[in-house]
């Protein structure tokens, strides 16, 4: 299940919110039971293999081994 990650305008706590992707747009009350909340947007990090093959090396950015700085 997706997890969500919010911010109250109120105390400035920030706190996550599991639930369904299809109730993402839905506010969240903050644990102190504050409801001046903020969705925040949220990053992901993907790294390791995708479908078993071997994750890529190198790459076409700089010191990525092409351009010789590194």
């Amino acid at each position: 299940m997706p997890r969500y990650d919010f911010r109250c305008r109120a105390c400035g706590a920030t706190f996550e919110v599991n639930r369904p992707m299809t109730e993402a747009g839905r506010p969240a009350s903050c644990p102190d039971g504050h409801d001046d909340t903020v969705k925040l947007l949220s990053t992901v990090a993907v790294t390791g293999r995708v479908g078993g093959a071997p994750a890529p090396s190198g790459g076409g950015g700089c010191c990525g081994g092409s351009c010789g700085c590194g």
